[in-house]
């Protein structure tokens, strides 16, 4: 007997500790094994339409669950217009008290939640059960503060009505509390379809709210599969989208909803970076590494996957990562013991080991540990790929698996050159322990979020999100509010009159020679009435392009004329080509790293200068801009630009981050960034407050611009841009270029290197830039078609276009011992 206690104890191996699954059993059993949708306050039936969602650990059906069809969810959608308005007259107290009640049930109900999502998606009971439901309770508690809080700190902003969610299977329960707390909390209501492969923690926590009485049609869940899905992303009466899932699927949402006045945010896939440098405590790393790929059996969009490690250090950090492998259980996940569960489905083990093959294929090393595995259930290997070249598969793709790929750095650059070589960009991990190079690192890594010295810390207080093809938008934090707010004035409708889309010039050629005619009543069958040819043209006042701080000829080789008020010619505008628009782009991202790192107080004095000339040269633009708008409201424009341009300047080093502080010895650094390059469409309407009211707030926060100007008044333009050559404006951080904007919008929503498009014309423009920015998943902005009153204040400027000019990237950084 001692001898077997001394064996124990020099071998410490685990017992087995199952979990009790019995109420869950109970529960199931109590429904037949069989459940409906949550509509209007009430159960439906389970008809012909379902599916069967099953144990992954065992393969075991544990219920079946129906399918919703377009009819069920325009049910679902009716239930919860009807409930808006109710749901918004409640007080914020009110509603605030609804998501408590809601905190305090999940934390009575920990155990039965926590067994259900672990049965349901295959993850750890630890997981479920110290990860998730804290931190689910954690997000309504917190968005019961936000709802109390609403009107003193959300002034102006309203709910933006029904929202659509769909959520993914990796995360269940989070999910359901990160997009519905928030959503609730601004007095929206509700239509949120979970994942197929994991509807029950959904099911129970819509019994939750059926408990605290939360009002019928508020929250509604219906289950199915992608056209379900789609049913719901494309219902003509949702006001907003919220999405999880792949960047495919986002990329799908994005065209479904492109002519559509939805708003839409996207938490896509990531390959985030785990930068290891060789100062760094790398038994931490290790255990930090453990977190960050094998944790829900790497099946997290921010899973730290991709390893890059100090090249001085790197056999010593692997062979640390190998003998940590080899104590990792892998198990049925209901045992407390257990470290890694099972895959979710068997289309996603399948696809995870085919990725495994086709990195060993592209030249990497294959390394897994000789560990127990079960003999059924979906269970993978934790795997180590080390050799990877950077432009392998399984360093570009996203495996969502265990599977880690490791790479080499030299220098710092180096290091974030590599994490950056990706098209996502939603987390990152930096270990070190020179403070000064973890910080300096982590603002360079182009990530939503990034943990230094941690990985995979989550709390309700700190917005998460990415960028690039990652997604936009955010969840959690204030920012995370204001993805289901929008200003009252925008939401008015009475107020919000759409643009009458006036008809585009349009380049033609008579007898050799550029000629311009409009598409209206002056067409006489189907023959363009001439309204101005280039022959004959006395005195040369065209003006040219403004790219990289240089004027520069049109690569068309064309010009047109623009009319004034009087219908008389006031001068020729040039007609810029996609050549053009290539080169503006190139040249704003010459100068976009520079500009953005450039003090803010020292981009305020440029924008003070920039007022400057523009009073020095009052009286010549205001005669300029008459010809277009008239005197008198030549005049009051100039000034208005004036004021909004001290205003921005203003704002330029006030418009700045915050500090939270999670329930952990951490302090989460929320840094407000320039996007990055910017394509603004700007207004016929106003056309110099217009332009300067879009244009001043992205370079005020470190933005470069390529700015398409009113057409119809684009010869103004000569003028703002001899303003920013005398301003001390750095070359290239605002380039000009005119012509058709339908044409060189396209252009520049399809442009990779465009990082924002914002478009404030028609309800067509801005349909147009939606479907053009898919490609790279761009952030996009526009006026939907709707009128902005760029005299007011209240709708033209401040907080509204910075948020809009800048993205938040969350630095956690621990403290203490």
């Amino acid at each position: 007997m001692s001898s077997s206690i001394v064996e124990k104890f020099y071998s410490m191996e685990y017992g087995p500790a199952p979990e009790d699954a019995s109420e869950v059993v109970k529960w199931l059993d109590a429904h037949k094994r069989s459940f409906g949708h949550y509509i209007d306050g009430a159960w439906t039936a389970v008809g012909k339409n379902s599916f069967e969602t099953k144990n992954p650990a065992t393969g075991d059906v544990l219920a079946k669950v129906a399918t919703a069809d377009a009819g069920d969810v325009d049910r679902a959608v009716k239930a919860a217009r009807a409930a808006l308005l109710g749901w918004q007259a409640l007080t914020g107290h009110q509603r605030a008290r609804y998501l408590y009640a809601f905190a305090r049930q999940v934390q009575k109900h920990s155990r039965k939640l926590a067994v259900a999502e672990t049965l349901d998606n295959g993850k750890s009971i630890r997981e479920s059960r110290d990860i998730d439901i804290p931190l689910v309770a954690r997000h309504f508690y917190h968005h019961a503060g936000w709802a109390q809080l609403l009107e003193e700190e959300f002034p102006g902003y309203v709910g933006v009505g029904v929202v659509g969610q769909i959520i993914p299977w990796n995360f269940p329960l989070l999910m359901f509390a990160w997009k519905v707390a928030p959503a609730l909390a601004a007095g929206n209501t509700v239509v949120i379809k979970p994942a197929e492969f994991t509807p029950l923690s959904a099911i129970l926590l819509a019994e939750i709210a059926d408990e605290i009485g939360l009002p019928k049609g508020v929250l509604n869940v219906i289950h199915g599969d992608g056209a379900t899905g789609a049913a719901i992303v494309e219902h003509k009466d949702i006001d907003k989208i919220a999405f999880t899932g792949s960047t495919e699927v986002g990329r799908i949402i994005r065209k479904a909803t492109a002519k559509t006045t939805k708003k839409l945010s996207l938490e896509l896939g990531g390959k985030s970076p785990f930068i290891v440098f060789d100062d760094a405590d790398l038994d931490s790393a290790v255990e930090g590494l453990v977190d960050g790929i094998w944790f829900n059996q790497g099946q997290v969009c921010c899973a730290g996957s991709r390893l890059l490690v100090q090249e001085r250090i790197a056999e010593k950090l692997y062979d640390k990562i190998r003998a940590r492998m080899e104590t990792l259980r892998v198990g049925s996940p209901l045992d407390k013991a257990i470290d890694i569960g099972a895959i979710v489905d068997q289309v996603q083990y399948d696809r995870i080991k085919s990725l495994i093959q086709t990195g060993v294929a592209e030249g990497a090393t294959c390394w897994q540990p000789d560990v127990t595995m079960p003999e059924k259930g979906l269970f993978l290997k934790p795997t180590l790929l080390t050799g990877v070249s950077p432009a392998s598969t399984v360093a570009q793709e996203e495996i969502f698996g265990p599977v880690l790929v490791a790479m080499t750095f030299r220098t710092p650059a180096e290091a974030v050159e590599l994490a950056n070589n990706t098209t996502y960009g939603l987390a990152a991990c930096v270990w070190s322990e020179n403070i000064n190079v973890a910080l300096d690192v982590a603002a360079q890594v182009k990530a939503g979020v990034v943990w230094v010295n941690a990985t995979n810390l989550f709390d309700a207080a700190c917005g998460f999100g990415g960028y690039r093809e990652s997604g936009y938008g955010r969840e959690g934090g204030k920012e995370g509010m204001y993805e289901y707010l929008e200003p009252a004035w925008l939401h008015d409708e009475l107020k919000a009159k759409a643009v009458v889309s006036l008809p585009e010039p349009k380049v033609t050629e008579v007898d050799g020679t550029a000629a311009l005619y409009v598409a209206d009543s002056d067409m006489v069958d189907d023959e363009p009435n001439i309204l101005y040819s280039g022959a004959g043209f006395g005195i040369d006042r065209t003006v040219k392009l403004y790219i990289g701080g240089k004027q520069a000829r049109p690569d068309s080789g064309y010009s047109y004329p623009v009319y004034g008020l009087s219908g008389k010619v006031v001068g020729e505008a040039p007609v810029g080509s996609r050549k053009d628009i290539r080169n503006a782009v190139e040249a704003a991202r010459n100068v976009s790293g520079k500009w953005a790192k450039t003090a803010a107080h020292g981009r305020a004095q440029v924008l003070y200068f920039i007022a400057e000339n523009l009073v020095q040269r009052r009286a010549e633009i205001v005669a300029k801009l008459a010809e277009f708008v008239g005197p008198e409201q030549a005049a009051i424009e100039l000034d208005y630009s004036v004021e909004r341009i001290f205003s921005y300047a203003a704002w330029a080093d006030k418009f700045e981050g915050s500090v939270h502080n999670p329930p952990m010895r951490m302090v989460t650094l929320a840094m407000k960034e320039a996007i990055g390059t910017v394509g603004i469409l700007c207004p016929d309407d106003a056309p110099l407050l217009g332009f300067i009211s879009l244009v001043l707030p992205a370079i005020a926060m470190g933005n470069t611009v390529v700015a398409v100007p009113s057409e119809r008044c684009a010869t103004l333009m000569g003028e703002i841009y001899q303003v920013f050559d005398t301003s001390d404006l750095p070359g290239g951080v605002v380039n000009i270029v005119s012509g058709k904007a339908s044409e060189l919008g396209k252009t520049l929503a399809e442009h990779d290197d465009i990082d924002a498009i914002w478009s404030f014309r028609d309800e067509a423009a801005s349909a147009l830039v939606k479907l053009g920015s898919i490609g790279n998943l761009k952030q996009v902005w526009t006026n939907e078609g709707r009128q902005i009153d760029w005299f007011d204040p209240a709708q033209a400027e401040g907080r509204y276009f910075l948020r809009h000019a800048t993205q938040i990237k969350n630095i956690w950084v621990p403290y203490g011992e």
